[in-house]
């Protein structure tokens, strides 16, 4: 390459050379000066030995070409061809000192076609990485916006997108359901990851990312640009359904008729770059109840039970209204829960007054086995809200006097009943705790109840080992979960089971506080709904003590 001889090329020429490839390249100047000083030093080394330390210099100012050879001064001498003695290199220059260098000039070199090849492969090989950092460093800064390319080839039914400035990947599971694009297409797309990779800067775009639908909507409408409307959360069925929740921070402003715009206009710009992906607008309420009725729009809720604990809401709806609320294949109620975060359960008012009904006469008839009292008595308690005998034996003597014909004589009967049957229920637990020889350390397992204990030995889960080596389905699954009468939930059951292990031996606390930490987390036309507060009826479930 005749561009890195110091021989044919006038000096200040070489300088020129660099700037047009800068320019060109859009890359600095100075590093692609250091690419002409390594395919300088790479020739240099084939022409004095690849064994030597060979180095060359382009001056900034004038162009001019040093090339030298380096010897560093050691003290013990690895390699003779890269290190010298004190006293070697003191004798040809009496100040050097251990670990300095002797420089030798080198007379410039003249570059034969093998020679300036293997530079020209340097110089481009530098140039070209030194684009691709440049690429990386403009686009790492641009993660979370929306771009506009031009469709480069399709490969598979990935998609390369000519950025201009770079290339960009969109993965077929990223677009949008029977989505095709040609050569020369205009596609935009959200980057949601810019990383490197071993062939370079890889630019990762996607159409179906919720943050796509949120980033049109800033962009369709000026008041969540400025910051007046706020997006609080975004659930999709890619090229089917969405749902976004948006709350205004000005009380004179509409976030969800704002977003609708003048006839539909800033909202159908979005469905139509969607591929008319139908999108329900939602106005998202600090209350988890009215939250969840507006995420289920357009079906209508008569009643919702919350489980705060769980992150679990049990809705309730009008018989007619069930299939509207569950959507087609379930997909109202599945984008309902990615947008507000909790798990539904969806019942109609018969099914959910069945239901409770069996919890009254379930209930009932524990009272009358476990105190002996009659049917009446049984069922005051329970429409009361004793939910257990628990309950009945520790409540303070007041509440119970409170019951309509309860006296004080009653109540402390009934207390004292409660605490007699707890007391042998105990006794015949841990009796039998005894018969199936359950390891102590099992038995006093954090989170375990002695009902719990004897489960897990009646099914020959004896001892802490043993409990460690289970899985969650295995203990809570829905069919043969060995402790599903129990209603533990799948994070206690995990929590559970890490516990068990931390226990053995088998992983620390750190792992275990590793293994729980949050997971760094789906009908037609515009629906606008909301639900008023006042008209919703809510309810806080109770949970159901252990005995």
């Amino acid at each position: 390459m005749e561009t890195a001889s110091a021989t044919p090329m006038p000096r200040a020429e070489l300088l020129n050379v660099a700037d047009t490839v800068a320019r060109e390249k859009g890359i600095e100047r100075e590093e692609v000066l250091e690419a002409m000083e390594q395919a300088i030093q790479k020739a240099g080394r084939s022409k004095y030995g690849q064994e030597n330390d060979i180095r060359a210099e382009i001056d900034r100012k004038s162009g001019e070409i040093r090339l030298a050879r380096y010897m560093e001064v050691a003290e013990e001498i690895e390699n003779e061809s890269t290190q010298l003695t004190l006293a070697e290199a003191q004798r040809r220059q009496s100040d050097l000192k251990l670990g300095d260098f002797l420089i030798d000039p080198l007379p410039p070199i003249d570059f034969g076609r093998i020679a300036a090849q293997t530079a020209k492969q340097v110089i481009v090989q530098r140039v070209r990485e030194a684009e691709r950092e440049q690429q990386f460093e403009e686009y790492k800064n641009r993660v979370e916006e929306i771009v506009n390319g031009l469709v480069k080839r399709e490969d598979f039914g990935n998609v390369t997108v000519d950025l201009g400035r770079g290339e960009a990947v969109i993965r077929r599971e990223e677009l949008l359901p029977r989505e095709k694009y040609r050569r020369g297409d205009r596609v935009r797309g959200y980057i949601y990851d810019v990383r490197r990779e071993q062939r370079g800067p890889q630019i990762f775009m996607s159409r179906t990312h919720p943050q796509f639908m949120a980033k049109l909507f800033s962009q369709e409408v000026p008041e969540i640009y400025d910051g007046i409307i706020e997006i609080r959360s975004v659930a999709r069925d890619p090229g089917s359904r969405a749902k976004i929740a948006v709350i205004s921070h000005d009380s004179s402003i509409d976030p969800v008729g704002a977003c609708v715009g003048m006839r539909g206009s800033r909202v159908q710009a979005v469905v139509a770059e969607l591929q008319g992906e139908k999108i329900d607008i939602i106005p998202w309420s600090q209350d988890p109840a009215t939250f969840v009725v507006n995420a289920l729009a357009p079906a209508e809720v008569a009643k919702v039970v919350l489980d705060e604990d769980a992150q679990k809401i049990e809705v309730v709806v009008p018989d007619e209204q069930l299939s509207l609320a569950i959507g087609r294949r379930g997909q109202n109620v599945r984008l309902a829960s990615s947008l507000t975060g909790w798990e539904i359960d969806i019942l109609t008012e018969e099914a959910e007054s069945e239901r409770r009904q069996a919890e009254v006469q379930q209930r009932s008839q524990t009272f009358i086995d476990a105190l002996d009292v009659d049917d009446v008595i049984a069922q005051f308690l329970v429409s009361e809200g004793f939910t257990s005998v628990e309950e009945v034996a520790y409540v303070p003597e007041e509440e119970l006097t409170s019951i309509e014909g309860f006296d004080a004589e009653v109540a402390e009967e009934l207390r004292l009943r409660a605490r007699n049957y707890l007391t042998q229920e105990t006794e015949r637990l841990e009796t039998r705790v005894s018969e199936l020889v359950i390891a102590e350390n099992l038995k006093t397992l954090e989170g375990l109840t002695l009902e719990m204990v004897v489960t897990l030995g009646e099914a020959k889960i004896k001892t802490l080992e043993d409990f460690a080596d289970l899985a969650s389905d295995e203990l809570i699954g829905v069919d043969d979960g060995i402790l599903r009468e129990y209603g533990v939930e799948p994070t206690a059951a995990n929590e559970l089971i890490l516990r068990a292990r931390v226990a053995a031996g088998w992983i620390s606390q750190e792992d275990m506080a590793s293994a729980l930490a949050p997971e760094a987390n789906e009908d037609d036309g515009v629906r606008l709904d909301s639900a008023s507060e006042s008209q919703l009826p809510v309810e806080a479930s109770q949970k159901q003590s252990d005995t």
